[in-house]
């Protein structure tokens, strides 16, 4: 089994991919383990002093002006996690929650937040165990951390409340960490804090989203090139001279991914056939251009969750000269924006593709295919509520690109009197990222139709790579109406797996 090792650094988007979905092993570095040490030295210089310190031996939040006597201070950490892990709703994704606890205990190996390094281990230990902390949807303003999400997976540590053990099942955290001879940590000064104060699952979703979405950009380049195809229309739009003279990057990448998808095709370039047309449609023409403004969109996420995955995010923080000091690096706001610009180019990559299913349907737009696509028009409706569904979705998809980070809603008596929401913005953009799958899956069902209903013009290898492989799996092509929601199914598990653009690479190489 791979193992990801963490040290002082940071880690990379890969290493949370490979623990979050691939259950990677984590083991701490030497390094990791010696810095763990050094800064828990100063806290505990630091909790012996009687000046009171922040997070060492005060309250916490609104609450911060009282100072802990030494016999409260463990129950004070105690009480912490307990009191925090308060999120309700349905349960976060398996996944999120590996990312959650890794990104943590990144952030905890940096050196920078006083933790001993036998906590650290038995973070490690728990996610080599398989066992996934019970998280609820709810309880994250994405400021002071995501303060309730991580505070259930403290919960677990300390050996309370719930948790899914590696076969799925749900029990009491007490007993998993006993069947993997785990033994629950009793905290200490600071160390309840230091576990709930990070950006981590938003952070954790942000990569797993860009990841997803690397996929699903150049999926949708494949779909547009098949409705291009389906509609006859011309690739010279795609010509890289073109886009040289407005050189944004994610714009030459989609034109040129287009292009080798087109290549050898004998259904473009008909405009002056029995309909003859100047230009084509903004959907079929611009295509390159919203789809690479998404491109350059993600370029930019991707810089900020590299930044943040190289960040130490706690409150306070030990400095390498040995001060502990309070900061506001806890907030959200850096990640929270880039989720919600990503949920804002989701829609409007969804919105492009519904409104080329919809031309392909149009008798009077799509240049000579059948109304709707149907066998026999009238008695058949075809694929006309596909693109209901289709449009439904990219409605809701608009709905979710409404920016969480523009809301703020004050906690703590006031004394966090401005948030990021950005768990908030995590959490709409995962769905977005669903639906966008749902889209381009609607569109591949009806492009690769009228591809096929395009008698005597031979589509691209390419694209005849991709319908063939679509057939393949189980998604049936022209004919009579059928139940419809078996196709799109297996259309939706086809995309979101990575096959269709599987198959269109093994004719054109790595696209872009």
């Amino acid at each position: 089994m791979h193992t990801v090792v963490v040290g002082t650094s940071g880690v990379t988007a890969s290493d949370v991919l490979a623990v979050a979905r691939g259950g990677a092993r984590v083991e701490l570095s030497e390094e990791a383990v010696s810095a763990l040490a050094a800064a828990r030295g100063i806290v505990d210089a630091l909790a012996a002093k009687p000046e009171p310190v922040y997070g060492v031996s005060t309250g916490f939040g609104a609450l911060a002006t009282r100072h802990i006597s030494p016999e409260l201070r463990a129950q004070l950490q105690r009480n912490i996690v307990r009191s925090h892990a308060a999120g309700m709703g349905p349960r976060v994704e398996r996944e999120v929650v590996r990312a959650l606890m890794f990104l943590r205990l990144k952030t905890v190996c940096s050196g920078r937040t006083g933790v001993r390094p036998e906590v650290a281990q038995t973070m490690a230990d728990v996610l080599n165990a398989g066992i996934t902390p019970v998280v609820h949807e709810y309880g994250s303003l994405g400021c002071s951390g995501d303060l309730a999400p991580l505070s259930h997976c403290a919960l677990t540590l300390m050996g309370e409340g719930d948790a899914e053990g590696p076969d799925g099942v749900v029990r009491p955290a007490g007993e998993l960490l006993a069947e993997h001879g785990i033994a629950p940590v009793e905290l200490r000064e600071k160390e309840g804090l230091a576990l709930l104060n990070g950006t981590d699952g938003m952070l954790g979703m942000l990569v797993m989203a860009l990841a997803d979405l690397d996929m699903l950009y150049k999926s949708a380049d494949i779909t547009a090139a098949l409705s291009l195809e389906a509609l006859l229309g011309t690739d010279r739009v795609l010509a890289p001279e073109l886009h040289a003279i407005r050189p944004h990057p994610g714009q030459g990448a989609s034109a040129a991914n287009m292009l080798a998808v087109l290549e050898g095709s004998e259904l473009t370039g008909h405009h002056q056939d029995d309909a003859p047309r100047v230009q084509d449609a903004y959907s079929v023409r611009c295509a390159p251009q919203v789809a690479g403004a998404g491109r350059d969109t993600m370029a930019h996420a991707r810089l900020v969750a590299e930044r943040e995955l190289a960040s130490a995010v706690d409150n306070p923080v030990v400095l390498p000269d040995g001060r502990v000091e309070s900061n506001g690096n806890f907030h959200g706001a850096p990640v929270a924006y880039v989720l919600d610009f990503l949920a804002i180019a989701v829609a409007d990559l969804a919105s492009i593709a519904e409104r080329r299913t919809d031309r392909l349907l149009d008798k009077n737009r799509s240049h000579g295919l059948p109304p709707f696509l149907a066998d026999d028009a009238g008695v058949d409706s075809g694929l006309m509520i596909a693109q209901y569904t289709q449009a439904a979705l990219v409605s809701e998809l608009k709905r979710l690109a409404v920016p969480a980070s523009a809301d703020s809603i004050p906690s703590s008596a006031m004394q966090e009197d401005h948030v990021s929401m950005g768990w908030s913005a995590a959490r709409k953009l995962r769905t977005a990222v669903d639906n966008l799958t749902r889209v381009l899956a609607v569109e591949l069902y009806a492009a690769s139709r009228a591809v096929e209903l395009r008698e005597g013009l031979r589509p691209a290898p390419a694209t005849q790579a991709a319908i063939t492989a679509v057939r393949k799996a189980g998604v049936e092509g022209p004919g009579p109406d059928r139940f419809l929601a078996p196709d799109l199914a297996a259309a939706d598990v086809f995309v979101r797996e990575g096959r269709l653009l599987e198959a269109v690479e093994a004719v054109t190489g790595p696209l872009r």
